[in-house]
């Protein structure tokens, strides 16, 4: 038998001794009147002396991360949440039937006590238990070496244990909620509507993605996940809703890498009325009440980068991106300069050199758009769902949002005429055919929609994944949500 065996055995063993003492080893309810951060924060820089005299009873519950034993005595350091307070158990105190129980604890086990604030003799915040309530037994051990547990795998699998072993991921998880929390305030005090989408479509759509595919018994018929809210958002502008939102959950068939993840989430909001350069404008002031609200400051600390969202921001077309620090950073300059006058001749309608272009633009100069810039004036080509710019066709009101080298948001003026819509559309079901699994689905309902006319809308959508990571210092979008996707375990 393995020792992680052996452990689980003794822990079973213990299991029955509490029930040999009428203790049901998976209780139900306990009173918790109080929480150890706030007992920390209240208390914690008292004397031992105004201890005394304060006399402070509080009632709190959790898991014990550390247990030392002593001839009749015991203390056990209780985790609640990310905080963590000693607790004396003493059998003088808490008498013969209680201490029987504490004789079963383990390391991993939930208990409930009832005591006074005082302090040790080494002058450690602590609780005196004179009540114990024992709520749950842990049949397992923690992992070895599980303070400051740093394997990747076990970590992101076996994510309760990590947030257990390292309390700086469960700050992690409170500021992502937090940032959540934030963006709806901020749209709801603009005048927004939150509302909610079909997260299975008969047709996927919204973005050039790659659909994950299901089944409906009952219709009959292949649904698809959505890549994204779009066109059904844009369906309640066409309604009438002048102002919506969604915080959305997409699912994209692709790779997964430090910023990618199949499942991930996303803010997604429209404004009739409105054009791109507003929600530029809108934008800035939604990420500095960011920064504001969670980090209490507009410029902080991110993978060694001083990222300053101070405003304005810079505002950089497209092309020029690709000009400018495309022929600072190529290796071959040459051959960058002979594909900006292909482009330049074939009238920037040329799909493959547009790809090509694209792609430099995401190896090279992506990474070096470290200060928030918005990348304006994307080709048509790549905007099947953005208006054209009316002084230049071949280009769209159009900015993606780039900090720290990744993007961050996508925005443009929507595409409100049907027939062009519709040409668009036709031109992506080409790709499609051509072998293109990630060209967008033609959709004769939104066409239907918007032949019934939607004013002029302005939409985007903010990565909440990257967000998160840019705000909390995360490398990898892995470590900024809870259950990421993994292969299989062996």
């Amino acid at each position: 038998m393995d020792e992680a065996n052996d452990q689980r055995q003794q822990r079973i063993k213990k299991l029955e001794e509490l029930r040999s003492l009428g203790v049901n080893p998976f209780g139900t309810h306990f009173e918790v009147t109080d929480r150890a951060g706030q007992l920390i924060q209240l208390h914690g820089k008292k004397t031992k002396e105004e201890l005394e005299r304060a006399g402070l009873r509080c009632r709190i519950a959790g898991r014990i991360v550390a247990l030392r034993r002593f001839g009749k005595a015991a203390f056990a350091l209780l985790q609640d949440g990310a905080d963590r307070v000693q607790v004396y158990l003493k059998k003088d105190t808490l008498g013969e039937h209680a201490y029987r129980i504490c004789v079963a604890l383990d390391v991993g086990d939930w208990i409930g006590v009832s005591g006074l604030l005082f302090r040790t003799k080494t002058d450690e915040f602590t609780v005196d238990a004179r009540e114990l309530t024992f709520l749950s037994k842990a049949l397992r051990p923690l992992p070895e070496k599980w303070h400051g547990l740093t394997d990747v795998e076990t970590r992101y699998r076996q994510r309760y244990v990590d947030l257990i072993a390292n309390p700086a991921i469960h700050e992690i998880f409170v500021t992502r909620s937090r940032i959540i929390g934030s963006m709806r305030t901020f749209l709801i005090e603009k005048g927004f509507l939150e509302v909610e989408t079909p997260m299975m479509q008969s047709i996927p759509g919204g973005a050039t993605a790659r659909p994950f595919v299901t089944h409906h018994n009952a219709l009959g018929m292949d649904l698809y996940l959505r890549v994204a809210p779009e066109l059904y958002l844009k369906r309640l502008i066409v309604g009438g809703l002048p102002r919506v939102f969604e915080i959305n959950r997409n699912f994209r068939n692709e790779g997964i890498s430090t910023i990618h993840n199949p499942e991930f989430t996303m803010l997604e909001f429209y404004v009739a009325y409105a054009d791109y350069t507003d929600l530029m404008t809108f934008t800035e002031e939604l990420f500095t009440r960011l920064a504001q609200d969670v980090l209490g400051a507009t410029t902080f600390a991110y993978q060694g980068m001083q990222i300053n969202l101070t405003r304005p921001w810079r505002r950089l077309p497209w092309l020029q991106a690709i000009r400018e620090v495309g022929m600072q950073e190529n290796a071959n300059p040459t051959a960058l300069l002979s594909l900006l006058a292909q482009y330049t001749k074939a009238g920037k309608k040329d799909a493959k050199l547009v790809a090509e272009l694209d792609e430099t633009f995401q190896k090279i100069v992506e990474p070096k758009l470290i200060q928030p810039t918005f990348i304006t004036d994307y080709p048509t080509e790549l905007s099947p769902l953005a208006r054209r710019k009316d002084a230049d066709p071949s280009l769209t009101d159009r900015f993606e949002l780039y900090v720290a080298g990744r993007e961050i948001a996508n925005a443009f003026s929507e595409l409100n005429d049907p027939l062009d819509q519709r040409q668009r559309f036709e031109a992506q079901v080409a790709r499609r055919q051509a072998g293109d699994e990630e060209a967008h689905a033609l959709d004769e309902d939104f066409l239907r929609a918007l032949e019934y006319g939607m004013p002029p809308t302005a939409g985007e959508g903010i990565g909440i994944d990257r967000v998160v990571m840019l705000f909390t210092n995360q490398a990898s979008i892995r470590d900024v949500i809870l259950f990421p996707q993994l292969r299989p375990e062996k």
